[in-house]
Formats: structure tokens, C-alpha cells, sequence
């Protein structure tokens, strides 16, 4: 099992941040398989798409056109063949608000987008341990925001 690539799906409206994304892991020199979404639709079909792995990882851009990613997350975790993907949220916003929502509503964690490439790395391998140490309810709120 160690030797499997981890899938992880990102969905980001934005294309220089997938493809930042996916260069920080190329980077970070982790075995993935990385599927990239325009935004919330695009991520729904590909998920409903039995013939696609589902990711262990999902970062998961809160806003974006189409359905969000708040939208997203509500969908997912109600879904019980969807429900125990690891989702971090990311979002230039820090807004409590949207922290205690996606919180409330299951994400993993929360992430800040870094405007450095190397603090976005340091980031990605954070959340990839997370994602390996966090499986399992109750999560704590305190380890929810992942800082740097």
C-alpha cells in the first residue's frame, strides 16, 4: 500500500493556482495522481464518475463560480459513498465565518493561500500528513486551521 500514489483532486477556478498546486507536489517528490477541476460542477461529475479512484485528498477552493465549495462540501459529506474523502478547504479568505462553516459542515481542515511557493509546499506536505493522522472523528478545531 505504501507504494500507491495517493490521488488527490483539486479544484480550483483559478488556473495558476492548480497548476501551482500541482507543481509543489511534483516538488515535494510524492507519489500522486493529481485531477485537476475548473470549479464545483466539474468536481461533482468527476466524483459521481464511478471509472475515477476517488481521492484520499481534496483541496477543495471555497470560492468558485457555478457552486462553491461550501456547496461542494455539503454535498460530500451527506453523500455516503463521498463522506470520508479528506477535504481541505482553501481560500484566500480568513474570515472566521467561513472557518466555523466549512468546519461545521465536515471539511478536514482549513488552509490559507499562501502567496509563497515554497510556504505552499511546506503547506501541501502538512496537510498530506494530515490527512494520513486525521482520519477518524472527533477532529479538533484547534489543528482545523492549518497555519504556517
Amino acid at each position: 500500500m505504501e507504494n500507491e500514489p495517493l490521488h488527490i483532486f483539486i479544484a480550483d477556478d483559478d488556473e495558476a493556482d492548480r497548476l501551482l498546486f500541482k507543481e509543489a507536489f511534483n516538488e515535494l517528490k510524492m507519489k500522486t495522481i493529481i485531477y485537476m477541476v475548473n470549479d464545483g460542477m466539474q468536481l461533482m461529475q468527476k466524483l459521481a464518475n464511478e471509472d475515477v479512484p476517488l481521492p484520499q485528498l481534496l483541496f477543495l477552493d471555497l470560492n468558485m463560480p457555478r457552486k462553491n465549495g461550501l456547496e461542494c462540501l455539503k454535498e460530500i459529506k451527506s453523500s455516503k459513498r463521498l463522506k470520508d474523502i479528506f477535504v481541505a478547504i482553501y481560500s484566500t479568505s480568513s474570515s472566521e465565518k467561513d472557518i466555523e462553516l466549512t468546519f461545521l459542515n465536515g471539511a478536514n481542515i482549513y488552509i490559507n493561500k499562501p502567496n509563497d511557493f515554497n510556504v505552499l509546499k511546506q503547506i501541501l506536505e502538512k496537510a498530506v500528513m494530515a490527512a494520513h493522522l486525521y482520519q477518524e472523528p472527533p477532529f479538533n478545531k484547534d489543528n482545523f486551521l492549518l497555519r504556517m
